[in-house]
């Protein structure tokens, strides 16, 4: 290495040190290890036990800490205390959602889930009404959901009590739920259409799914202007579309073909892949704790028999069932750090200055990035006795009733709390109940030889590892 290469590494490790330094002064950003140049704290951070990283660096720097991922800075958000004050005490000021750049090419800043400003607050807005319209929260919806519960059982039946990998299967469900919702209708599980669908839905597909997906549904939306009668909605489309006329002589209206492809695409994969894993996770932990299994089987039967499906109703009298849900969600810790924030302006949050701007990148308008872990909250062993073990109890007051937690989080809180989590509460509930009632749940190996460690999926959330199991009908 010549002279010349020598200097120009050294000025570009100093220039990137008076840059971390700089940042650190002028934001008054929170404390944190010393980054490394280009690559900063990553080659700190154990990527299969994040959350085991981030509560090292909390016992030394306190429950607000930065961490460089290259050269961007990110505030790290540990423990109840700090979520809650960041997420519901300045929900407006951390209401951000933090830069994802495979999920900008795809939805290019449009959508739910990660669009942000106007554009955020009018489609999220828009889309809360329309579900509510649609029957999110009401008898109406929890009847679809009823109606593809037992969809689900036909089904597994044809099992006929084999070993059998549930996953798509799993998946099947939820997504005709919202099929129902966007387009009016559901398809039978071997629907060719369906089935490609299912495949591309896969959040490990790569970006030409993605665009598969947004093709496809392209193609529905331009079915629906074709039959539209405004007098008349049919599904969320319909609304949709109806807001557009209405709105189509403003410029800034949020009512484009491209921001309602963006939406319907956040819908089908928040409201597909995450339930499809935590039906599957509970299955395998239910596998591994036959006890509660029998426990929640016993419930079922005391309060719904075999004569009708489960219902909503139900719920509150089946405290131990209500319990063993909600544990798994815990337990799982399906997206251990969240989705990505970021703040909307400069915010003072506990004595230090988290700035809009990104002091390096001048010109951006992004904010610094904030990841909230939510695994310090769900495995907070002040709140959770033993966070480590499955233990319905968790839930369960001296008494046996239900007891609820404000540590409770894995749809996260504030100004970007999951906004289908009134429906994915309810499909846990009825698609679970209804398996339970119709089936026994019969491993291929003893329940200590279950592993149910977590595999990470992507950078946000976990799957449970890949098994089979008998369904046999009772």
């Amino acid at each position: 290495m010549d002279l010349v290469m020598v200097s120009v590494l050294i000025l570009t490790c100093l220039l990137l040190f008076s840059h971390w330094k700089q940042n650190s002064e002028r934001g008054k950003l929170p404390p944190g290890p010393t980054p490394l140049p280009i690559i900063g704290n990553i080659h700190q951070i154990d990527v299969k036990n994040g959350h085991q990283s981030f509560t090292n660096f909390s016992k030394i720097y306190g429950p607000v800490f930065t961490l460089y991922f290259g050269m961007n800075p990110t505030v790290v958000l540990h423990g109840y205390e700090a979520i809650r004050e960041a997420l519901l005490g300045h929900g407006e000021e951390f209401s951000g959602r933090g830069r994802v750049p495979i999920f900008q090419m795809v939805l290019k800043g449009f959508g739910i889930g990660f669009s942000n400003g106007e554009t955020w607050k009018k489609t999220r807005h828009f889309s809360l009404i329309t579900l509510r319209k649609l029957g999110m929260g009401q008898r109406s919806i929890e009847n679809r959901i009823q109606e593809e519960a037992r969809f689900l059982v036909e089904e597994l039946k044809k099992t006929n009590g084999s070993p059998y990998d549930p996953s798509f299967i799993l998946a099947c469900a939820p997504c005709n739920v919202i099929c129902s919702i966007i387009f009016q209708n559901r398809f039978e599980y071997k629907d060719q259409v369906f089935v490609s669908l299912m495949d591309k839905l896969n959040v490990n597909s790569k970006i030409v799914s993605s665009l598969w997906v947004q093709s496809y549904l392209l193609a529905k939306i331009k079915e629906h202007e074709e039959s539209l009668d405004a007098t008349n909605p049919r599904d969320f489309i319909d609304y949709f579309l109806i807001e557009g006329r209405q709105e189509n002589h403003n410029q800034q209206s949020i009512y484009t073909r491209e921001n309602l492809t963006a939406t319907l695409t956040d819908m089908f994969i928040g409201g597909t892949d995450t339930l499809k894993t935590t039906i599957r996770f509970a299955l395998l932990l239910l596998l591994k704790h036959p006890h509660i299994t029998a426990k929640v089987q016993e419930e079922i039967d005391c309060v719904v028999g075999r004569q009708r499906s489960p219902c909503m109703q139900d719920r509150k009298q089946m405290p131990y069932t209500d319990a063993v849900i909600h544990e798994v969600q815990r337990f799982i810790d399906i997206a251990p750090n969240n989705l990505p924030h970021e703040v909307t302006c400069d915010v003072k949050f506990r004595n230090y200055l988290i700035p809009k701007v990104d002091l390096f990148l001048l010109y951006s308008t992004s904010g610094t990035t904030i990841l909230t872990s939510l695994s310090s909250v769900l495995y907070d062993s002040n709140e959770f006795p033993n966070p480590e073990t499955f233990d319905p109890g968790h839930f369960l007051d001296a008494k046996g009733n239900f007891k609820k937690s404000d540590y409770f989080m894995p749809f996260s809180a504030g100004k970007r709390v999951c906004l289908g989590e009134g429906l994915a509460r309810m499909e846990l509930f009825l698609f679970l109940t209804t398996i339970l009632q119709n089936f026994k749940l019969k491993s291929l190996v003893p329940p200590n030889d279950i592993n149910d460690a977590p595999l990470v999926n992507n950078g946000f959330v976990v799957i449970p590892p890949p098994f089979q199991l008998c369904f046999i009908p009772v």
